[in-house]
């Protein structure tokens, strides 16, 4: 996303903090990032691709927040999971997310509200993935059921702590913490009694077109990246560069069928910069892609 287009994202999420995602029209949008008409139009055919195009930058930002925090520690450490929720949780009010998906879900745009089902869909799948990290492979069985028990809990805490006075009110560390040390027992209890509700392979019924990476492949994946990402100089380059990795990454993760010659291309393209060549995390994603296309041939 050039810097332009970016600005115009950003004035628009100002003025749905501020308004309401309904109350704001595009007029609004113009008049406060100073654009004409036809850039807008030239950037999004419609309010509601604006929207969607915010939600994926909040998102974005998100994971690679949510994986900063995993770098360098053990996956299975409960405390690092507590700070990404937390921090999940403060980026989710900071852009009254919630706010803006009630208004989504009482229009009528089917669009709209078939992108943030998708959303909450890979949020529950991520929440299930960590709880593998946490608990282990051997209650897999039972983690998509805890999973969909620890988000009801944790909303309907935040929701009716968010209700009492003001000076009752509970900081969103310690709710996040409670709500964990509930579903510890949960995870136990339900693993013990052998009992399901949700066979976790329906997360490929629900979410189709994101094909099942192993968890290890996803973090190293995320965590190359990501220091790739920290490594780059600041120059003109960087920012190309910067989308030439998220491309790689998407393609990789979100492509139901990833097209292996775009990513040798994009990876041709930053081969030829001196900074990214000579960083150790650049042999490494070029041997992880390499890996993931390798396996895709022997079993087809």
């Amino acid at each position: 996303m050039n810097d332009r287009k970016q600005h115009v994202v950003d004035a628009a999420r100002q003025l749905f903090i501020d308004k309401g995602y309904q109350a704001t029209s595009i007029q609004d949008i113009l008049n406060y990032s100073g654009i004409s008409k036809g850039t807008f139009y030239n950037y999004f055919s419609s309010k509601n691709e604006l929207l969607i195009a915010l939600f994926k930058m909040i998102y974005k930002k998100l994971d690679y927040d949510r994986n900063e925090l995993l770098i360098g520690e053990d996956p299975s450490n409960v405390e690092i999971f507590i700070k990404q929720v937390e921090l999940q949780l403060k980026m989710t009010r900071t852009n009254k997310l919630l706010f803006l998906f009630e208004e989504v879900f009482v229009s009528h745009d089917e669009e709209l509200k078939q992108f943030i089902r998708g959303g909450q869909l890979r949020s529950l799948r991520w929440v299930y993935n960590r709880f593998i990290d946490l608990f282990g492979e051997s209650k897999k069985p039972y983690l998509l059921d805890c999973a969909v028990m620890f988000i009801g809990i944790l909303l309907h805490n935040l929701k009716f702590n968010g209700m009492a006075k003001r000076s009752n009110t509970t900081s969103i560390e310690k709710i996040v913490r409670y709500s964990m040390e509930r579903i510890k027992h949960m995870v136990t209890e339900v693993s013990k009694a052998d009992e399901q509700l949700l066979n976790p392979e329906v997360l490929d019924q629900w979410l189709p077109n994101c094909q099942k990476y192993s968890q290890f492949f996803q973090q190293e994946l995320y965590h190359t990246i990501l220091l790739l990402k920290k490594s780059l100089n600041q120059n003109g380059d960087q920012f190309k560069n910067m989308e030439l990795l998220d491309f790689i990454h998407d393609e990789l993760l979100n492509n139901k069928k990833p097209r292996k010659y775009l990513i040798e291309s994009a990876l041709s393209s930053l081969n030829s910069k001196k900074d990214i060549t000579e960083e150790i995390n650049f042999q490494k994603l070029n041997h992880l892609v390499a890996s993931f296309f390798k396996e895709i041939e022997e079993k087809s």
